[in-house]
């Protein structure tokens, strides 16, 4: 939810090349009308120019020129839209494996996937990354979308069948069955995916939009450990405010409560939540991604890059850190090799210790490896110049992310997930 109490579910979109994505995509945008008529006819335009008799979707999200040339998602696209119930922010991202860093980097913040299957071709290697990827950064429901159905004459065999060897799949990784749901699509056509399907009254289950908007951002939250990162210390030079000092940041994780007992850290120092506040109004509470201003009833020592959580569920603080990373920079990462990781609004000095391994994100396994190239992700062991307060990234998403920075160029070089 956000600060006026608004339903908001974030999706990340995954598929291979001719999978129909970006169309899906279109089609979802289309039919709840959140296009412009502008953009309705520059498809329509496009899409008699190119000779088809029906609408391309695709093109309503394909924005790089590039992308619509070669038919294929490049970049990573926030798109927004909504509906009487919900708003969405679906993260379009690339399929192809040279383009791992940007599937990471764009489903990193979203709640559930939306993985596309060609119903010709089943599961094939990219649907093994994509749902590796969905694994690995956590994602707390996968929705299987088996698309062109309308290609193989809407059977129900199969839609069983690729269920049945996505089903495997789900064995190896740490999903259980009830964060997964499988629903089969034509998105071209508009099958299942804002209305019911003529063609498939054999399938018994939700549309896609409407499966979408029976979740609960609260359901999708998987951490309650409340994490406060503070970013600015706010002290008005005015006579009404004169005694006034509060604490801006984001609330990651759990809520907080005026009354709630709170730990500053690194200082240790403990107090109470005295008010919390928005713009003009103050509240009682807030929910998780709320950005306010909360005051505390003790003058403690707090300022910029510091944490406020609840007394008692405090993260651990350590100066080794052992990770899952993904190379986004075409220098590659070493043994030895020193680095800039920042976490949250800190920055440290990190140096790498040992490179466990090269993880295979097919679920084949992984293999020694004294380096890890663009796109590759491995397990890796840092130690820090300083202690950091940090929780795993199964623990609490926002606390146990992380980027390293290369000190000469500051260049973004990994991101980085932290194990337990």
């Amino acid at each position: 939810m956000d600060i006026q109490g608004r339903k908001l579910i974030k999706i990340a979109t995954a598929g291979s090349v001719d999978d129909g994505k970006s169309t899906l995509i279109g089609r979802l945008l289309y039919d709840t009308n959140s296009l412009t008529t502008d953009k309705i006819e520059a498809i329509e335009r496009s899409s008699r120019q190119r000779g088809y008799d029906y609408l391309d979707f695709s093109l309503a999200t394909d924005g790089l020129v590039a992308e619509r040339e070669q038919g294929i998602t490049i970049d990573v696209a926030h798109i927004y839209f909504s509906t009487n119930k919900t708003n969405f922010i679906i993260a379009d991202t690339p399929g192809h494996v040279e383009y791992t860093r940007n599937m990471v980097t764009g489903a990193s913040t979203s709640q559930v996937a939306i993985i596309l299957i060609d119903a010709r071709k089943g599961v094939i290697e990219q649907t093994y990354r994509h749902f590796f990827i969905s694994n690995l950064l956590r994602i707390s429901h996968v929705v299987v979308a088996v698309n062109k159905m309308d290609l193989v004459e809407y059977e129900e065999d199969v839609f069983l069948k690729i269920k049945a060897d996505f089903d495997q799949l789900v064995a190896k990784s740490d999903f259980n069955e009830d964060q997964i749901t499988f629903i089969p699509v034509s998105a071209l056509k508009g099958e299942n995916v804002t209305r019911p399907s003529e063609h498939m009254s054999w399938y018994v289950g939700n549309t896609l939009l409407d499966h979408l908007e029976v979740l609960e951002p609260e359901d999708l939250q998987q951490s309650n450990l409340a994490r406060f990162p503070v970013q600015y210390v706010i002290r008005p030079k005015t006579e009404a405010y004169h005694d006034f000092r509060g604490f801006s940041g984001k609330l990651y994780g759990g809520k907080f409560q005026v009354g709630d007992a709170v730990t500053v850290l690194p200082s240790g120092n403990e107090s109470r939540i005295k008010g919390i506040h928005f713009f003009d109004q103050e509240l009682e509470e807030v929910a998780p991604g709320s950005s306010v201003v909360i005051t505390l009833e003790d003058e403690v020592d707090c300022s910029r890059g510091d944490m406020i959580v609840k007394k008692g569920e405090e993260p651990r603080s350590e100066k080794i850190l052992s990770a899952t990373i993904c190379q986004v920079n075409s220098k590659p990462l070493r043994v030895g090799q020193k680095y800039i990781l920042q976490h949250g609004v800190n920055r440290v000095l990190a140096k790498v210790d040992h490179i466990e391994a090269k993880v295979h994100a097919d679920f084949s396994g992984e293999e020694e490896s004294e380096q890890l190239k663009l796109n590759d992700i491995g397990r890796v062991h840092f130690r820090l110049s300083k202690s950091i307060h940090m929780d795993s990234y199964q623990s609490n998403k926002s606390n146990g992310a992380f980027i390293l920075i290369d000190e000469g160029t500051f260049d973004t070089v990994s991101v980085g997930f932290i194990e337990n």
